[in-house]
């Protein structure tokens, strides 16, 4: 029997392959040699096969990086039968052609393009906002079509960055701070009931259809001034709390306080293959929300 030599360990024993890397790990990477000026403007890239053997991927795998750094206005000539190239000065052009989408209302837009990311085999959505309340609302609509048997993903993984319950939140905020221990269990049970719901509906598609399923939260030590939501890794959804002050009845006490109407919030979109200035969004975003989530965010439990 022979051993391949990539795939044996210096005793002669087998050892497992490495694993794979993702079309959209190729695609970072030779994105970072492009905007690093290790490939130049008008540069021939190597071969698919070059770039294929160097990652260790299949052929289909490099396709599929290079198609996206195409649709960002990184690369031209993207085809099979010869090397791509890097477009002329691609850190300096202006926007791409075609409008951008207008910015909707969080509960407009919300439902529609998180419904859309369900199409995929695997659906990824990572989530940072104040209490779930949108999220929970808005993946109601792919559930149902999951229900209705006109989607069926093979797995969704879902990851939530919240404010921890440990803080003094910024918002909302009383305006008479003797208020503030009631305010602030009002927002707990309201962070912890949407988590709790929106976890039980995603996990039951284990039983009901057999989907892989897995929600993660973390507690951020922080008011987020803003939400954000990345679908696929490839949209960006984002916008502004915007505070107000407003007057609530809370546990039969009227109280004036200042906040936001999240649900109302108007969403910006970006999309990774609407060009150059939205592809950089995604993708600064998408590091900014693994590095809180691996750095200063900690455990937490949606309970007390």
């Amino acid at each position: 029997m022979t051993v391949d030599p990539e795939h044996a360990s210096a005793n002669g024993r087998k050892r497992a392959p490495r694993p794979q890397k993702s079309h959209t790990e190729v695609a970072d990477e030779l994105r970072a040699r492009i905007r690093s000026g290790a490939l130049r403007p008008g540069q021939r890239m190597p071969t698919q096969a070059k770039l294929a053997d160097e990652f260790g991927v299949e052929r289909g795998a490099v396709r599929q990086a290079l198609r996206i750094l195409q649709s960002e206005q990184l690369l031209t000539n993207v085809t099979k039968g010869s090397p791509a190239t890097v477009a002329p000065d691609p850190g300096h052009r202006g926007a791409p052609a075609g409008p951008p989408a207008p910015p909707e209302p969080t509960m407009v837009a919300l439902a529609s393009r998180i419904a859309a990311s369900f199409a995929a085999p695997h659906v990824e959505i990572d989530a940072l906002c104040l209490t779930a309340v949108s999220l929970t609302l808005a993946i109601g609509e792919p559930l149902r079509q999951i229900h209705a048997g006109r989607l069926k993903p093979a797995k969704v993984d879902v990851r939530v960055l919240l404010p921890s319950r440990d803080i003094d939140l910024a918002f909302p905020a009383p305006v008479d701070a003797s208020a503030a221990g009631l305010l602030h269990r009002r927002w707990l049970a309201q962070r912890n009931a949407q988590g709790q719901v929106l976890q039980h509906n995603l996990l039951a598609l284990r039983a009901t259809h057999g989907i892989d399923v897995h929600v993660s939260f973390r507690a951020l030590p922080f008011t987020p001034p803003v939400k954000l939501y990345l679908l696929n890794g490839t949209e960006a959804l984002f916008a502004y709390y915007t505070l107000a002050r407003r007057e609530r009845e809370i546990e039969h006490e009227h109280l004036e306080l200042y906040d936001a109407e999240g649900t109302r919030s108007m969403l910006f979109a970006f999309e990774q293959a609407a060009g150059l200035r939205d592809g950089t969004f995604v993708e600064q975003s998408r590091l900014w929300f693994n590095a809180l989530w691996g750095t200063i965010s900690s455990d937490l439990v949606l309970t007390g």
